[in-house]
């Protein structure tokens, strides 16, 4: 991901943070994904009075990526309220497409990111079905 890339995502995650659904816990979730084709797809926390049905804002984004047809991603971008790293289930989910995705946590309140990593640090041993089969990178 080049550096323009990077602030796009950065300010696309900001601008989608802004669109969180959050009535229950008030923690207003932004997330953007660049696909491998440069494509940048947002998404946000969707909460539910039922817990379990709440979308985490990575997923979100994920999924609609997906449902434009990509299938591989190199870069997400979450921006929190102090920069938090995205749940097991997402990291999880971004492997699916990329086990090497960057993952860039940006700090809401001060518009900045403050921790990089990829996805193989924050989720080292990925689950497969088919452990020799390639894998988008």
């Amino acid at each position: 991901m080049n550096e323009s890339q990077r602030q796009a995502l950065i300010d696309a995650a900001l601008s989608a943070r802004d669109l969180a659904y959050a009535p229950y816990s008030n923690f207003h979730v932004g997330a953007a994904v660049l696909a491998d084709d440069g494509q940048i797809f947002t998404g946000v926390n969707v909460e539910n009075a039922s817990y379990g049905l709440t979308q985490c804002a990575e997923r979100v984004a994920v999924t609609t990526a997906v449902a434009s047809g990509c299938r591989v991603l190199i870069a997400v971008v979450v921006a929190t309220s102090g920069g938090h790293s995205p749940c097991g289930a997402c990291r999880q989910v971004l492997a699916e497409f990329g086990g090497t995705i960057e993952v860039l946590l940006v700090d809401a309140d001060r518009r900045q990111p403050i921790r990089q990593f990829t996805l193989e640090e924050l989720l080292p041993g990925q689950f497969r079905l088919e452990p020799d089969a390639p894998r988008p990178s």
